[in-house]
C-alpha cells in the first residue's frame, strides 16, 4: 500500500516548513499543490520514469485521496521534489539539504530509467565457431535478425 496522493502534498508542505500543526491546507492549496504533483509527475513520465503514477486526463478527474501506486523508493524524490517546486508559491526558502536531497533522489530515478540501446550486429559480421547453424545452411555470416513487436522499452505484451 503506497501513499496517497494527498500524503505527498502534506509531506512536501512539511518539508518546506509549513507542518500541519502549525499550518492548515486550505481544499485550494491542496487542489493547487495537487495539480504541480501532477504536472511533475507527468513530465517524468514524458522523460521515462515512469513509476506507475495514475495520471489524470484532465485536472478536474484528480482525485486527491487517491492512491499513488508508486513504489517506496520513489517517495522521498517526490516529496523533496514537490516541496523545491511548491516553496517559492509560498514565499519560503527551501533549504540546501532539501535541494541536494530532490536532485540526488531525481537523478537515482533517472539512472534507474535509463535502459542502453539495443543494437544488432550487421549480418556481415562473421558468426564465429559457437554461432553457426548446423542444418539450415552454410552462411559464415550472422543471419539477419528477425523485427520483434515491440511495445516500447518499458511496456508488457499481453494478448488475450
Amino acid at each position: 500500500m503506497g501513499y496517497s496522493k494527498r500524503q505527498f502534498v502534506s509531506a512536501a508542505f512539511e518539508e518546506i516548513g509549513l507542518a500541519s500543526y502549525a499550518f492548515d491546507l486550505q481544499p485550494q492549496q491542496s487542489e493547487s499543490a495537487l495539480r504541480r504533483l501532477d504536472a511533475m509527475l507527468a513530465s517524468w513520465n514524458a522523460l521515462g520514469i515512469r513509476l506507475g503514477y495514475p495520471l489524470p486526463s484532465s485536472p478536474e478527474f484528480s482525485d486527491i485521496d487517491a492512491e499513488s501506486e508508486v513504489p517506496d523508493s520513489a517517495n522521498e524524490a517526490i516529496i523533496t521534489n514537490l516541496a523545491v517546486k511548491l516553496a517559492p508559491s509560498y514565499g519560503k526558502q527551501v533549504m540546501p539539504e532539501t535541494k541536494a536531497t530532490a536532485r540526488e533522489t531525481y537523478n537515482t530515478l533517472i539512472s534507474q530509467a535509463v535502459l542502453p540501446m539495443e543494437q544488432q550486429l550487421p549480418v556481415t559480421m562473421p558468426a564465429g565457431a559457437g554461432n553457426k547453424p548446423w542444418r539450415v545452411y552454410d552462411n559464415p555470416f550472422l543471419r539477419p535478425p528477425v523485427d520483434p513487436i515491440l511495445a516500447g522499452q518499458d511496456g508488457q505484451i499481453e494478448f488475450n
